[in-house]
């Protein structure tokens, strides 16, 4: 009797999984313990053992692709053993005569892809991506390619990332030009035998299908229309050197010459295949090169009336990154199905300013007032656990661990890197944790777990000058705190007006979750928290 083998889920937080490579074929023989494939979770890349033994008679995703937990990935079985109702999703599978399955196997083979050949998709780099746009082809059609390469930068909704290849062959197809934008799953290459016409792939989107005799007929026209294609991705969206070869540069490295006005066709590049990286335009000097004379256009404007201003009116469109679309769906979804409340109060910093230079006249230790909030989050989170959950339509979810997200702000936007159980770490770890995740968020090197699984977040710009701001919600959590900027003013200390430093607190809740008197309660336990920090240090 046929085995069903579903997607597995191998961590706590899988969803969804990527066959990063089959160990075993159809026909092949399998026996129990034997890794049948390398699945690629959310969090790493694991071997996925058989617990049954049989015959290999059917591999539901291939190489590469994704699949949901608990979708049809393989079938293990009797030689011979009709597996057609299992895959259609009737009952019963049945047997059948070892010719019958010679005559299918022969008749599907056609339909296959070419022997050798490997479809890549674009793959899902974060839990929330939902498409992805090529920064940098890092191979060219044509090249060779050796399993372990990298193929290409990515940027997703949170990060650029680099995208291995599992396979090796030639390069034979690109589906997605460098600055194009495509869904997870889409067509992204082919890799194979050197010469492999792979037309018929492309002309289905990634899938074989029969060739029936119209599409015979049209075959040598599909193939010129690739090639074309082809043609044009390498002369299209391409910075080519002073010798006429194409340049490969890291996103990062392209930003900073541009910012600084380098031309990195003068740069020599030391990373992987002579790729130019950060350290090597940070590093570049300019030759001295004779001045040349340019000349400028000048633009008059036409004889017009008195006192009517005379210009030019211009309109850029840019287009949307990964992450700005991220933040946008993201943000807009709490926006607008949270029924969100602010409350605000108001902390004397005075104790925490002289404890803050106390704990840095340490030698190697630096602890900021943001990471002074933060330990009071958590401490406040532990005695209101109300706060430090998540909704759902069926259940409020009570977190038992605390997960602080801290808010950075980067070029393209912002991310919100974790600090994995906030309350049990000093201020000294709190401080080089988030120093750490932020310079990670700003060089564009967080990974997808740096950035999940938060239960609670803290948004600051009071180093900005900002003395009072709303936040809202990073769903699902429940709660964002807004952090304004310590202001000295005059208030008022034993009857005596008097010179303080004080800063404003904005907690946004969701009132599904948390109702006004629970938030009011956090609010003053924080307050206690950082207006005597000696609390926190025990």
């Amino acid at each position: 009797m046929a085995t069903i083998i579903n997607m597995p889920r191998l961590s706590d937080t899988m969803e969804e999984g990527v066959v990063a490579k089959w160990l075993k074929n159809v026909g092949d023989k399998v026996e129990e313990g034997d890794i049948l494939a390398e699945i690629e979770t959310d969090k790493a890349t694991m071997e996925f053992e058989s617990f049954h033994e049989g015959t290999l008679l059917y591999i539901g995703v291939q190489e590469g692709e994704t699949s949901p937990v608990d979708v049809l990935l393989a079938i293990i079985g009797e030689e011979g053993e009709d597996i057609s109702a299992i895959i259609s999703g009737n009952s019963e599978p049945t047997k059948i005569e070892t010719k019958e399955v010679e005559e299918e196997t022969t008749s599907t083979n056609t339909d296959a892809v070419p022997e050798g050949v490997q479809v890549i998709s674009m793959p899902r780099l974060s839990d929330t991506m939902t498409d992805g746009t090529v920064a940098t082809w890092l191979k060219k059609v044509g090249d060779k390619v050796e399993e372990g390469d990298i193929l290409a930068e990515i940027e997703t909704d949170k990060a650029t990332m680099e995208f291995e290849c599992f396979y090796e062959g030639t390069l034979l197809y690109v589906g997605v030009q460098e600055g194009e934008t495509a869904p997870v799953d889409s067509l992204l290459a082919i890799i194979g035998p050197a010469g492999t016409d792979v037309s018929e792939i492309v002309a289905n989107g990634g899938s074989s299908s029969t060739n029936t005799t119209s599409e015979k007929a049209t075959t040598s026209e599909k193939k010129e229309e690739v090639k074309v294609e082809e043609t044009k991705s390498l002369t299209s969206n391409t910075s080519i050197n002073n010798s006429g070869g194409r340049i490969f540069a890291s996103p990062l490295a392209k930003k900073i010459a541009s910012d600084k006005g380098i031309n990195l066709a003068d740069v020599n590049g030391s990373g992987e295949n002579g790729r130019i990286i950060k350290k090597d335009v940070e590093n570049y000097t300019p030759s001295v090169k004779p001045t040349e004379v340019t000349k400028t256009e000048t633009i008059t404007a036409a004889p017009t009336m008195n006192f009517v201003a005379a210009g030019e009116e211009k309109s850029e469109e840019v287009k949307n990154s990964q992450m700005r679309k991220a933040i946008a769906k993201s943000l807009g979804n709490s926006k607008f199905t949270a029924p969100d409340f602010s409350l605000n109060i108001e902390v004397d910093m005075d104790n925490a300013m002289a404890s803050r230079k106390t704990i840095n006249a340490i030698p190697d230790v630096k602890v900021s007032f943001n990471d002074m909030v933060v330990k009071a989050c958590a401490m406040a989170l532990k005695k209101h656990p109300q706060v430090n959950t998540s909704w759902t339509e069926a259940n409020t979810v009570y977190h038992s661990h605390i997960h602080v997200g801290v808010a950075v702000a980067v070029d393209d936007g912002l991310l919100v890197p974790v600090i994995k159980y906030t309350d049990q770490l000093s201020l000294t770890q709190i401080g080089a944790g988030v120093r750490d995740l932020a310079g990670k968020a700003r060089n564009k090197k967080l990974a997808p777990a740096d950035m999940q699984g938060s239960t609670f977040t803290v948004s600051n710009l009071g180093m900005f000058g900002i003395d009072n701001f709303t936040s809202i919600i990073n769903q699902p959590n429940s709660a964002i705190l807004s952090v304004g900027a310590i202001v000295q003013k005059p208030v008022v200390k034993d009857g005596q007006i008097v010179v303080g430093n004080t800063m404003n607190l904005t907690l946004t809740c969701d009132h599904r979750t948390v109702d006004g008197a629970v938030g009011a309660q956090f609010l003053q336990t924080l307050k206690t928290f950082i207006e005597n920090p000696v609390t926190m240090l025990a």
